[in-house]
């Protein structure tokens, strides 16, 4: 059975008949709030916003799930966002996954329907299906519903994990916690890192979507180097991708964000919807989840990426090497690198 979680009251008539529709012939229970844990269920959260895109049943959800972590342990979840504008849809709707995948909540790739005010965004389903707007709005959470239901990660006998890094070994906290993660892991996973430092990779320029494609159907792409050389093959090869990343800026750093963009030669040709997606984050002083709701957007929203529960390692410390001396970081080590092995092998 799906448990479908509605926050708030202010839904529009438009929200209402994407749901029926979305969820026509299946059995659900309905829940306009969470007040108590639920483990091992499958969950479509579905959240109307304003014109001001607030909604205050929503905050009170994410209230909950931010102060219970692992209310929602076992469970695996869609989401649909409904906005009366043309902003703020995205914004919420990764709050929620970051919210609700430190609960717990796994996520599979594409995991978000979001309805803009215009519907704009709807725009090329609606000409591939050769059908309207809401319609094609209809279909999207249909099919996210279907593959939430059906969905159950790969696990693998020897999985192959890569880590994607552009810091330097020698300062670089985040490179220490990985490493500390990494020899966790054992030798029952294959780990390759690739190191993306200064000068190793050109930013994606945009190139129109047939060049794109054209590039990607032969395995590469327009500008080439590491990414087509290295990146991409091991990508094709890998069980999960792990994001080393510092917090520059509030924001994931020049050459890994490079990659992330460089990615989307790769995806036009290769599903990544069976490939899990972690992160490990450092920030010197604040702004942690602010760098993960980045990757849960860029590559699990939009790229594909599955999200498996408790992704990301999310610690503080400013001096070279204050990461490992963090106050109980061994048994966060342990962990991590003990729920990477326990969602990936076989």
């Amino acid at each position: 059975m799906l448990t479908l979680i509605c926050p708030g009251d202010r839904a529009s008539d438009r929200y209402a008949r994407a749901l029926r529709a979305g969820l026509d012939g299946i059995s659900c229970q309905v829940l306009t709030e969470l007040t108590q844990p639920l483990h091992g269920r499958r969950l479509l959260f579905a959240v109307p916003l304003d014109e001001s895109g607030v909604n205050l049943g929503f905050y009170r959800l994410l209230a909950f799930l931010r102060t219970h972590p692992d209310c929602l342990s076992g469970c695996a979840a869609g989401v649909v966002v409904d906005g009366a504008g043309d902003l703020h849809t995205k914004s919420a709707a990764r709050e929620l996954v970051l919210a609700a995948n430190a609960a717990g909540c796994a996520f599979p790739g594409r995991p978000l329907v979001e309805a803009v005010g215009s519907l704009s965004n709807f725009a090329v389903q609606a000409k591939n299906a050769g059908c309207g707007l809401e319609e094609a709005y209809h279909l999207a959470v249909r099919d996210l519903v279907e593959r939430v239901e059906r969905f159950d990660p790969p696990r693998r006998e020897r999985p192959n994990i890569l880590a994607l890094h552009a810091s330097s070994r020698r300062t670089s906290n985040t490179l220490a916690l990985w490493s500390g993660v990494r020899d966790r892991l054992g030798d029952r996973c294959a780990v390759r890192e690739i190191g993306l430092r200064n000068g190793t990779l050109e930013d994606c320029g945009g190139c129109p979507y047939t060049t794109c494609l054209h590039f990607g159907e032969r395995g590469g792409c327009f500008y080439g180097g590491v990414m087509v050389q290295d990146v991409y093959p091991a990508v094709r090869e890998a069980d999960a991708l792990v994001l080393i990343c510092p917090n520059y800026n509030d924001a994931v750093s020049a050459n890994l964000t490079a990659a992330i963009n460089r990615l989307t030669a790769l995806y036009r040709t290769t599903s990544f919807s069976d490939k899990a997606l972690y992160g490990v984050v450092v920030s010197g002083y604040s702004g942690g989840d602010i760098v993960a709701s980045q990757l849960v957007s860029a590559l699990c929203m939009n790229k594909g990426f599955y999200l498996p529960e408790k992704f990301c390692l999310l610690e503080t410390a400013n001096d070279a090497g204050a990461a490992m001396k963090l106050p109980g970081i061994e048994t966060r080590l342990d962990g991590f690198a003990a729920r990477m092995r326990r969602q990936l092998l076989n």
